[in-house]
């Protein structure tokens, strides 16, 4: 597999590199997870992070981090089966960003005398006028 020149720009520094690396073993991880839990939960926990023996999940709710919980005993055994020796796993509910649907775009109406009147403004113009031509275009658009 060839490398791009992203790949190259980060093996370069070392700080860059210890992130190139880090990022590849949370990678790594989160296949493995992926492989050991059912596919319910898999697709719903993903690997946060790791800082030194003890792995971070986020999950989706609160109920799959319960059941996530109950299960890290045994997930502590298969990862160090697969050779991923882990002090703990820690289990965090992602929380989602809420935001407010937007109000809706109010409806404006241009009434016909209103547009009688400037689509006689428009025709007084010069033809070229950016601002006939605008006009124009409202008025289109309003009718």
């Amino acid at each position: 597999m060839a490398t791009s020149p992203i790949d190259n720009f980060l093996g370069r520094g070392d700080a860059l590199s210890r992130l190139q690396a880090h990022a590849g073993r949370l990678l790594r991880l989160q296949r493995q997870l992926s492989e050991l839990l059912p596919d319910y939960m898999a697709s719903a926990c993903k690997v946060a992070n790791l800082k030194e023996d003890e792995l971070v999940i986020l999950v989706d709710s609160q109920g799959l981090a319960v059941k996530l919980r109950q299960a890290v005993p045994s997930l502590l055994v298969d990862f160090a089966r697969i050779g991923v020796l882990l002090r703990d796993i820690k289990v965090k509910v992602a929380v989602r960003e809420y935001r407010q649907a937007p109000p809706p775009v109010p409806q404006r109406h241009v009434s016909d005398t209103a547009r009688s009147g400037l689509d006689t403004l428009a025709a007084s113009l010069p033809a070229d006028s950016p601002l006939a031509k605008a006009l124009q275009r409202f008025v289109k658009q309003a009718g």
